[in-house]
């Protein structure tokens, strides 16, 4: 249903717009923001690669006699972050995939699975992990960070495997001052090894609503995205000698945990206890389109027909590869691979490929 809602709205939108559209000079405001909201190219259409409103937030309005076309412009860029919400019809339950591992309490299933919450104070904070192993996936998870002045703590959502040569696909979100932005913080551990960071500011308060997490796992490569925008690409480059996790089942983890040595400003904010508790919320889990593993050693996606398994060689299209770009060249904070402090003996060799 969400699908086909998708492909109708984007035909409507596409047949409205034909070859030319509004242009934002003429028809549209910035209301407030102090410079944080701009209007780019003399005016062209907006677009995903253009959209710039700053992560320390400001806004726009239609002028009074805006065109439709312009309307349509911005409905068109907008319109993937609506839908998002209508594509989670067979979300998983909490109570059936996950299992709290720890935090005495503090964490919570509620609404009959349909909602998990966890949450950090003084003395502890909480984590839950699934209750399978997956070997590749395509894996959704909505959260809702913590709220307000999260300065100290960090809400990490990620895969893992066990063991001292683990590999790992880690989301964190390093909290910050009321007002100043979430540094969403990415790496990927192969055998034991990480130290591949890449780090962005995001482009809405993802403590006011629900956003989706996305990782896609696949022999080819690993994307992280967020409501359905790429914004970081690890592909498998084993034929150069870089490490792959594709062997290592991995579970899903999230925590909520105080990390006030180093998550603000590299430890100089302290967390503000009189704040607490911190909590952050999960929905909308989704694994469907992922191999879970057995304890005999099997994977489920031997025994599901090839057509439902077309994700497991899914890489980034062109559209998606101008989305990544845009991302990574407005929302990038830091990238492992320009850091040449870090590396004076050279860059690792993916940062070269």
């Amino acid at each position: 249903m969400a699908s086909f809602l998708m492909l109708s709205m984007f035909l409507l939108v596409t047949t409205i717009l034909g070859t030319s559209a509004g242009n934002f000079d003429d028809d549209f405001v910035i209301t407030w923001g102090h410079g944080r909201g701009k209007i780019l190219d003399n005016g062209q259409p907006l677009t995903r690669e253009k959209f710039c409103l700053s992560p320390f937030y400001s806004h726009f309005q239609t002028k009074p006699m805006a065109s439709f076309k312009s309307l349509i412009s911005l409905l068109t860029l907008l319109t993937p972050l609506a839908i998002s919400s209508l594509i989670f019809a067979s979300a998983g339950n909490f109570n059936q995939e996950f299992e709290i591992t720890w935090g005495d309490g503090r964490a919570k299933i509620l609404n009959n699975g349909e909602l998990l919450i966890l949450s950090l104070d003084i003395v502890s904070g909480s984590a839950f992990e699934s209750k399978n192993e997956y070997l590749f996936g395509k894996i959704d998870m909505q959260i809702k960070l913590v709220p307000g002045n999260s300065a100290g703590t960090v809400t990490a959502y990620y895969l893992s495997s066990k063991g001292s040569a683990w590999d790992e696909i880690d989301f964190e979100f390093l909290g910050n001052l009321t007002g100043d932005p979430y540094i969403l913080h990415t790496n990927v551990f192969s055998q034991g090894k990480g130290n591949r960071e890449q780090k962005f500011y995001l482009w809405f308060d993802p403590t006011a609503d629900f956003h989706t997490y996305s990782i896609l796992w696949n022999p080819h490569c690993i994307i992280f995205s967020v409501d359905g925008t790429p914004i970081r690409e690890f592909k498998n480059l084993e034929s150069i000698g870089v490490p792959f996790p594709k062997h290592q089942p991995m579970r899903i983890h999230s925590s909520l945990w105080n990390a006030d040595d180093w998550a603000t400003r590299g430890g100089l904010i302290k967390t503000d206890w009189s704040s607490a508790p911190f909590t952050a919320s999960y929905r909308n889990f989704t694994a469907d389109n992922a191999c879970v593993w057995s304890s005999n050693g099997e994977s489920s996606c031997k025994s599901s027909p090839s057509q439902s398994n077309a994700w497991l060689s899914e890489e980034l299209d062109s559209i998606r590869k101008k989305r990544l770009s845009w991302v990574q060249n407005n929302y990038m904070i830091y990238n492992y691979c320009t850091d040449g402090k870090r590396f004076p003996q050279g860059f690792p060799v993916e940062c070269k490929s």
